[in-house]
């Protein structure tokens, strides 16, 4: 599982949206996967506000799911996202590390299902929860 987690780390550091984000792994288990990454002014709603648009936190989510399914037996195969529902609490505030911490609680044969909490430096004042699906593409 080290190796898959090692490999999934340097995919996020590649290229793409993950590595313009900046998402990293910071830390898993047997069944989640906690991902993060640095405030970065680019990626504020506002300029005036400072406060993070909603897009790279659903990706931190997203991703961060991910993470969590390949950290079970499920190992690193093909999925796509079939539904996630992101519930916010609140703005993410400037200049903070935003964090994402998914569980993933079931996987069946084709689809696995997670629960995700975000937070931007205090796990017990959640920015947002989410709860996904994801199908695996490949047998």
């Amino acid at each position: 599982m080290t190796e898959t987690l090692d490999l999934l780390n340097a995919r996020l550091s590649a290229g793409g949206h993950t590595k313009d984000i900046g998402l990293r792994l910071v830390a898993h288990g047997d069944n989640w996967a906690e991902l993060a990454f640095d405030y970065d002014p680019r990626l504020a709603s506002s300029a005036e506000t400072g406060i993070l648009a909603s897009g790279p936190i659903v990706s931190l989510i997203d991703t961060a799911s991910g993470a969590a399914i390949i950290s079970t037996n499920a190992g690193m195969q093909s999925m796509a996202t079939l539904d996630l529902r992101v519930d916010y609490m609140r703005a993410a505030m400037p200049g903070r590390t935003m964090h994402a911490r998914a569980t993933c609680h079931r996987v069946a044969r084709n689809i696995a299902f997670v629960r995700c909490e975000a937070h931007d430096g205090d796990p017990g004042d959640l920015v947002a929860t989410a709860m996904g699906s994801f199908y695996f593409t490949t047998e």
